[in-house]
């Protein structure tokens, strides 16, 4: 199948777009690809909905606005990369993976009730994406695992496991988005995967309310500062790094314990770099989890960009930590060439979550399938 998959992933910055070929099991080939950046007034609206999602309507107008920005741009995308793909003398695409934006994620967590209900948000009108583009929409991945009480989350290492079927192994695939998951994958079909904490979700928080910036470019104001022992000791007494997994995060699920363990006091340089020091510190608490130790960690994500994360995480783990690009891949369309492979599993019936990966009570399929030219 020809697929175009879609990511807005957590830390709100645009829509990634790529299109795959591929049967939900292997990947062929790996066409064009195209970043679309959100506006700052949606990417604004987008945190304020974050906050507003636990009391926040379905059918409230702001939510619905926002709903068709953010498909808007995603029908962009589409578009771009059909373009891009005729261009190349590539077939047309028949399907769309579209993950939407996810607003609320709270799966069942230890010490639950009984009769508690895990819950996953995500936003994106898909009969508005299949009508705009004349592409069948494939969606909503995540809400029949959270209902059978699974976490939902990371829904992306089965589709790891596609690409990297010629890749020595152990091996982690380490995304650094708003939120760091991992997917470790063993010599023998073995997956493994969660959410190690918080990552660019935090900092870029951090970069905007000290300097009114969007992120930390290239790692400065990281560079430039010293991790708080204190502060850093503080955070990692949170309770969600001492679950075992399966385990997943909201984008905001750590914003209290910044402000109990005194983050906001520190200098923009020394929070900064606190909070880097953090992500590389839970990604190594992490691993204790795994079967076994990977050969390397190859990382994806925003956060492979930045040279203070790579290096924090360097100076912490024992493997080597390389970009994804070592190994032929492209780490800025890697969750979106994910998706497609999510999306063909979707179309045929195949499993997309599995207890190893989400803790569903079974390898479970996922995800609605929408004809386009509606």
């Amino acid at each position: 199948m020809r697929i175009i998959g879609l990511m807005s992933g957590t830390s709100l910055d645009g829509v990634d777009a790529a299109w795959v070929e591929t049967d939900g099991e292997r990947v062929g080939t790996l066409g064009p690809t195209v970043t679309l950046p959100y506006d700052p007034a949606l990417r604004r609206d987008l945190r304020r909905l974050l906050e507003m999602a636990p009391t926040i309507s379905p059918e409230d107008p702001f939510l619905l606005d926002c709903e068709a920005r953010l498909t808007e741009r995603h029908a962009a995308a589409v578009l771009r990369v059909q373009q891009e793909a005729r261009r190349a003398g590539l077939p047309e695409a028949e399907l769309t993976g579209f993950h939407g934006q996810t607003i609320l994620h709270r799966p069942l967590r230890p010490g639950d009730s009984r009769n508690a209900r895990g819950h996953t948000w995500q936003i994106g009108d898909a009969r508005a994406l299949a009508q705009a583009t004349g592409l069948s929409v494939a969606f909503d991945f995540r809400s029949a695992d959270v209902a059978a009480g699974g976490q939902g989350a990371p829904l992306v290492p089965v589709a790891h496991a596609a690409l990297a079927h010629s890749l020595p192994k152990p091996l982690a695939v380490l995304n650094l988005g708003g939120v760091a998951n991992v997917t470790w994958l063993g010599t023998d079909g073995q997956m493994q995967a969660f959410d190690t904490g918080p990552a660019n979700g935090p900092l870029d928080d951090w970069a905007k309310r000290s300097l009114g910036r969007d992120y930390d470019k290239d790692g400065n104001l990281a560079l430039a500062g010293q991790a708080d022992g204190a502060v850093l000791g503080r955070l990692m007494a949170h309770p969600y790094l001492a679950l075992s997994p399966p385990k997943s995060l909201d984008r905001l699920d750590f914003d209290r314990a910044l402000r109990d363990a005194g983050a906001h006091l520190l200098s923009p340089q020394d929070g900064a770099a606190t909070l880097v020091a953090f992500c590389a510190v839970c990604v190594a608490a992490a691993a204790r989890h795994f079967p076994e130790p990977p050969m390397q960690w190859l990382v994806a994500g925003g956060g492979r960009r930045n040279p203070a994360m790579m290096r924090a995480l360097s100076a912490t783990l024992s493997e080597p930590v390389r970009p994804v690009e070592v190994a032929g891949w492209n780490g800025d369309a890697l969750e979106a060439q994910c998706f497609a492979v999510l999306a063909a599993r979707t179309a045929r019936g195949l499993p997309i979550s599995f207890p190893e990966t989400t803790g569903a009570p079974r390898p479970m399929t996922g995800g609605q399938v929408l004809g386009g030219l509606l």
